[in-house]
This record gives C-alpha cells, sequence and structure tokens, in this order.
C-alpha cells in the first residue's frame, strides 16, 4: 500500500471526533430528557393532589361498573355545527367516529356537546333504505322501516326513546316514545340525508330531555313487510352512563397550561375517558424553528444519532376519547409512568408522564403531562450545528493537509528512489541525490545512500582502473626477471640450477599473459574511444571468421545459421570479430571435444543478433547478472590463465556499438547473444 494511501486512512481516524461528538449529544439530549420527565413529575403530582378534592367530577359517569363499552363518550365541541346531515362542521377529527358493536364499521357515529345541547351524528350503510309509511301506527310502524333509536334512562329508571325515521330525505320530526306511548318532540332538530351507499342523520337535542345514560340503537330491514334488525350500542339490557367532559375539571387544568409552554394536560376518569383538556404541545417560546433550513438539513441527522422514541401522533389524544396508552394503562392501575415521542419528520419529541388521582384510598382517575421538547431541540439543534460545522472543517484541514503533506512526502521518495535506481547506470556511480540538503529522515537517508554510493563508485572505479595499474606497475619488474632468466641460460649451470631456471622462465612467460589479458580491456576501452566506424557487412566478416575458428579448434565443430545475404553494420569490424573471438574462446573452454558450436546471425527491422550456443554446464542463477563484470569467473579453481575479462571486454565492445550483451541456458547448454543496432551511426 502506497504512502499516500496509508496517510490517507490514518486520516481517516478524524471520523472519531464527530462520533464522541454525536454519542456526547445524544447522551446529552437523554439527561435533558430524563430531567425534563422529573420536573412534569413532579408538576403532575402537585396537579394530582390538587384534583383529589373533586372525587365526584371523576366518579359521576362511572355508576356501579357494570357497563363498560355501553359507555358513550360526548365529545366537547369548539362551535355549534349546522343540522344538514353533513360532519365536515363538527370541529373534531373523523377519527373520532365509532363504530357500533357489531357491526364491522358499517354503522359510525359520534356524539358532542355544545353548551346545554346533545349532538348526534349517525353515518349508516345501506344499500336499501326503507322509509316510514304514515298508514301504519305505533310499534308496528316501527319495526317495519329503517331508523335510529337514542335510548336514555334517567335516575330514576324510566325509559325514554327518541325515534328518528322519514318519509323523504330532508328535515324530519323526532318522535319520542314513553312507556308505548309514541308522540311528537318538537324540540328536537333533525335532518336525515341520503348517501351513494346509505344514509346520514345529524340531529340537536337539548340536554334536559336526556337522562344520565344513553345508548344507540339502529334498525335495518330489507323490506316493508318484514321486522328490521337492530344494531344496538350496548350488549346488556341497559346502556352505560353518558361520559361528558367536566367543565369545573377543564377550568380547573387551564390556569396550569400557561401560554407558549408548549404544555397539555389530560384529565381522564378511572376508565381512561377523557373529562378534560387542556394547553397544546406546539412549539414553545425560543424553540428550534421547524422552517429554517438548519433544521431541514440536521432531520436526517437527528434520526440517525438521537436515540429513537414512539411515533409523535401516538402522543396525541385518542380521537374515541378514551385515553389508551400503555403508560396511561399503568397509571390507571395506580403507577406513575412516563413515555416519550419522536417525530422523525420535524425532529421534535414530547415527554409524557401520567399520574394516578387518589382522593383518600381510592383512585379516582388520571392526569397526564404532555410538553414539547423544544428548548431541548433547539439546544441540540445548536450543539449538533456547530459539532457538524466543527467536524467538516477539521476533517477536511485533515484531510487536504494529509493528503497534501502524502503527496509531497512520496514525491521525495519517489525521486530518492529513482535516483538510487539510476546512480548504479553505466560504468560510473553517480553519488549526488536529491534531498541532501534536508534535515529530516528522508534528507538522513539520502546522506546516507550517498555516502554509500560514493564508497561503491571509489571501489568500482578502483577495480577498473586495477588491472591497468598492475599491467603498468609489474611489466618493468617481469622485464627484469626475464631477461636476468635468458642470461642465466648462457652461464654454467648446475642440472638442477638448470632446471630451475627452466621452471621460473616459464612462470615468468604466464604471468606476462596474464598481464597481457589485464592490459587488453584498457586497450579495448582506448580503442572504442580512438576506433573510426566504418559500415561493412557482418554477415560476411562473421562467415569468414567461423570458417578460421575450425582450424584454430579442430577439436570443436563450428556451424554458422543465418538467412541472412547480407547485414549492414556500422562500426569497428576488427572490434566485433574480436568479441566473436571472446565468446567462441568461452564456448570452447566449456564444451567437451566432439561437441558442437553454433553461431548465428539473424535480423530483424531494427537490430541484428548474434548469439553463440554450445553445449556444458548451465550457468549459476546467482551469476548470471555479474557474468560481464570485470575479473568475474565461473571456471573453477587452478584455472590461473582466465582472470575473467574475456566476456567484460566482449560487453565493452557491444555496449561501445550500441548494442547489448546477456547469456541464458538452453535445453542443452548456454546462449550467449549480443544485439547490436542495424547500421549504427556511433560506436
Amino acid at each position: 500500500m502506497s504512502l499516500r494511501r496509508q496517510l490517507l486512512l490514518v486520516s481517516l481516524l478524524t471520523l472519531i471526533l464527530p462520533w464522541a461528538g454525536c454519542q456526547f449529544i445524544r447522551e446529552t439530549e437523554s439527561a435533558l430528557r430524563e430531567g425534563q420527565q422529573s420536573m412534569l413529575a413532579g408538576t403532575a403530582q402537585a396537579i394530582a393532589d390538587s384534583l383529589s378534592q373533586f372525587p365526584d367530577e371523576f366518579l359521576r359517569a362511572q355508576g356501579d361498573g357494570r357497563y363498560g363499552e355501553n359507555q358513550i363518550y360526548a365529545h366537547s365541541l369548539g362551535s355549534e355545527p349546522l343540522i344538514d346531515g353533513y360532519f365536515d362542521d363538527w370541529t373534531i377529527s373523523p377519527a373520532s367516529l365509532r363504530q357500533l358493536r357489531g357491526t364491522d364499521g358499517t354503522i359510525t357515529y359520534a356524539i358532542g356537546i355544545w353548551r346545554q345541547s346533545l349532538f348526534l351524528h349517525v353515518d349508516v350503510r345501506d344499500s336499501n333504505i326503507v322509509y316510514h309509511r304514515n298508514d301504519r301506527a305505533g310499534a308496528e310502524s316501527a319495526a317495519y322501516s329503517d331508523q335510529v333509536t337514542l335510548v336514555s334512562y334517567d335516575t330514576r329508571g324510566g325509559l325514554v326513546e327518541f325515534i328518528f325515521r322519514t318519509e323523504a330525505p330532508g328535515r324530519l320530526a323526532a318522535a319520542k316514545r314513553i312507556n308505548g306511548q309514541v308522540s311528537s318532540e318538537t324540540r328536537i332538530v333533525a335532518d336525515w340525508q341520503d348517501t351513494s351507499g346509505g344514509y346520514r342523520l345529524e340531529a340537536k337535542i337539548p340536554r334536559t330531555l336526556l337522562g344520565e345514560r344513553i345508548g344507540l340503537v339502529i334498525t335495518n330491514t330489507d323490506s316493508e313487510r318484514r321486522p328490521g334488525i337492530r344494531s344496538s350500542s350496548f350488549a346488556s339490557e341497559l346502556p352505560g352512563p353518558l361520559v361528558v367532559p367536566s367543565a369545573l375539571l377543564t377550568s380547573f387544568i387551564e390556569g396550569y397550561a400557561q401560554p407558549g409552554a408548549g404544555l397539555r394536560l389530560i384529565v381522564t376518569d378511572p376508565s381512561g375517558w377523557r373529562l378534560a383538556q387542556a394547553g397544546s404541545t406546539g412549539r414553545q417560546r425560543g424553540g428550534a424553528n421547524e422552517s429554517t433550513s438548519a433544521s431541514r438539513l440536521l432531520r436526517l441527522a437527528y434520526n440517525l444519532i438521537l436515540e429513537p422514541g414512539d411515533a409523535a401522533a401516538l402522543a396525541e389524544p385518542d380521537a374515541s376519547g378514551r385515553e389508551q396508552q400503555i403508560y396511561i394503562s399503568d397509571a390507571l392501575n395506580g403507577r406513575m409512568s412516563t413515555s416519550w415521542f419522536r417525530s422523525p419528520e420535524t425532529g421534535r419529541g414530547i415527554v409524557a408522564v401520567a399520574q394516578p388521582v387518589w382522593s383518600g384510598t381510592v383512585q379516582t382517575g388520571t392526569v397526564i403531562l404532555q410538553q414539547g421538547t423544544d428548548a431541548i431541540l433547539s439546544l441540540t439543534n445548536r450543539a449538533l450545528t456547530r459539532l457538524m460545522n466543527f467536524t467538516l472543517i477539521a476533517t477536511l484541514v485533515v484531510s487536504i493537509t494529509l493528503l497534501g503533506y502524502s503527496s509531497w512526502l512520496s514525491t521525495r521518495i519517489r525521486r530518492l528512489s529513482s535516483a538510487t535506481g539510476k546512480a548504479l547506470d553505466g560504468d560510473k556511480v553517480r553519488s549526488q541525490l536529491p534531498s541532501l540538503t534536508a534535515s529530516d529522515e528522508i534528507g538522513d537517508l539520502s546522506r546516507s545512500f550517498s555516502s554509500v554510493l560514493q564508497q561503491l563508485g571509489d571501489y568500482n572505479e578502483y577495480l577498473r582502473t586495477l588491472a591497468s595499474r598492475l599491467s603498468h606497475e609489474l611489466r618493468t619488474p617481469l622485464t627484469i626477471v626475464t631477461s636476468s632468466l635468458e642470461n642465466l641460460e648462457h652461464e654454467n649451470l648446475s642440472g638442477d640450477s638448470a632446471k630451475y631456471t627452466a621452471r621460473a622462465k616459464d612462470g615468468a612467460q604466464r604471468l606476462k599473459k596474464i598481464l597481457n589479458a589485464m592490459s587488453e580491456a584498457n586497450r579495448v576501452e582506448e580503442l572504442m574511444h580512438s576506433a573510426e566506424p566504418v559500415r561493412f557487412d557482418l554477415c560476411e566478416a562473421v562467415r569468414g571468421t567461423v570458417s578460421a575458428y575450425a582450424d584454430a579448434w579442430p577439436q570443436r565443430r563450428f556451424v554458422f545459421e543465418s538467412d541472412l545475404q547480407s547485414a549492414d553494420c556500422h562500426g569497428s569490424p576488427e572490434l566485433l570479430i574480436q568479441m566473436l573471438d571472446k565468446l567462441a574462446d568461452n564456448a570452447v573452454d566449456f564444451s567437451q571435444p566432439g561437441d558442437t558450436i553454433v553461431i548465428r546471425l539473424l535480423s530483424d527491422q531494427e537490430s541484428l543478433t548474434l548469439s553463440v550456443s554450445n553445449p556444458g554446464p548451465p550457468l549459476p542463477a546467482t551469476m548470471r547478472s555479474q557474468l560481464f563484470d570485470s575479473m568475474i569467473s565461473v571456471r573453477g579453481r587452478g584455472n590461473d590463465e582466465h582472470l575473467g575479462l574475456g566476456l567484460y571486454i566482449a560487453r565493452l565492445i557491444a555496449e561501445g556499438h550500441g548494442g547489448a550483451i546477456r547469456a541464458h541456458n538452453s535445453d542443452d547448454g548456454v546462449v550467449f547473444e549480443v544485439q547490436l543496432p542495424v547500421a549504427s551511426a556511433t560506436i
């Protein structure tokens, strides 16, 4: 992995900063919310203690507890609806419409209270409406037409039925039946409207006409000749008490719902029916502005990092009038409970507390406090904005800085690596490297490399000139020794002295050959600089030379292979033939008598390839890169006439002609290849 990528990965560690910040904001938000819940719990306890003085307001709709689901809730209306058979002018949600028991949604109804009047809305799905006929009287007529009946019981157990039936859509006159006697009730205003799938009834009834218990009965018939099927809001023989919000409790809790506090109070009876409601969880003064661009941009961030809660819609008062949330159910069972809700669209939260209300040892109801977390949201909004801005700036600065630094550092290292690789190209060693004056670790490394290369260059220059200097220094003493030995041959020597003199003379001759070989490389270098290049036919020169090898080494068989008629080459033919002599001599040394040595000359569009192949032992893998260096030999010990200069001279001649030389093992031996440019212009 490159240094740049490594530093880039290291820069990713800066992401720990926003992660830690998000964790801190989450913990802070949780702590603030828990503090708000504790404050609301204390307030709820104080309000519950104050409400304990009104046990009658809580228990007046409870009766003897036998009614349960038979009870009907009367919603408080914000304005008086128009009696026209439509629900759209009611100030309560359409979700407040309740299904009549056992009707699977085919009959829905709602009851509301406005001042001293009770308002009734009934929506019936009926594909065949059977209207009332006046030719029938009393109970018999009621059994053979579609109708709505409001049943009421007073405190003395008296039964009163208000019957709504019509001969045609529009206004209708309600009938009152007491003890089987039917009469018209003009104080009730009602309207019947047909719909595409049934009919709707809307009625306004003075509360003075109704008792404490009411029930709803819908009669549906398919024919004027058959009695209708009755659907009732109560399962037992008696309906339950009508649950009506308490004006006293509402007035009492309104004093706690300060405008702009974002606080909503709800009071329920022991069954969960809502008796009073005041305030709203709308935006508080100083809260976060949902319309600001910051809030819109941070919604996603809130949903990701803040602790999720129940949907905020669940905190709204139940449309049916009966609060049945889990935390409220716990309070109805006598235990204080808390909950909280969050809206994923706005990020706003609502903290809720439900506190039981006790009057002595009897639980008379619950008080519920709900408050929006706008203050917390505003605080976390600002904190998260600062965190995101700081993190973004810090991450960008660190990433750009590390990326720039890594690029600069990798460029310096790459330049040093490139300069180090090129320092060993050619015969000379270049010790000048980049970053020599830098005071950091790369500068130290560059200076160390430069010192090593300087020593290597000095040593290489010493080795390169060693043969020439030895040849020059030893030639004069060797001449003196040789002449002295020749003079001794003319003296009268004993047998042993003559033998030793002859042996010394042979040694001097071998030493002379070695000195000549050592000076040959130096002469070749001088010839490379002084020789005048000419254009000649390399194919003809090689063919003639190979023919002469058969006479020079009769124990070997030399074969020349080439499909070229001519091969123009630009250079020194004498030097190239000398190079071929060195390769042929090397092939003879490593082959056996009777072996065949193949010399080939091939050509392509840009170069000529001259190769010498001979059977013999393969080249050691460790010596292939050093084979053409000065004084390197792979011959065995004791072969003192070979100093490893032959292949070195061949390399000098090949490179002097702009070519290259290499060696590789073949299936049956070794191949040396020299690649020369076609008609090379310079040496």
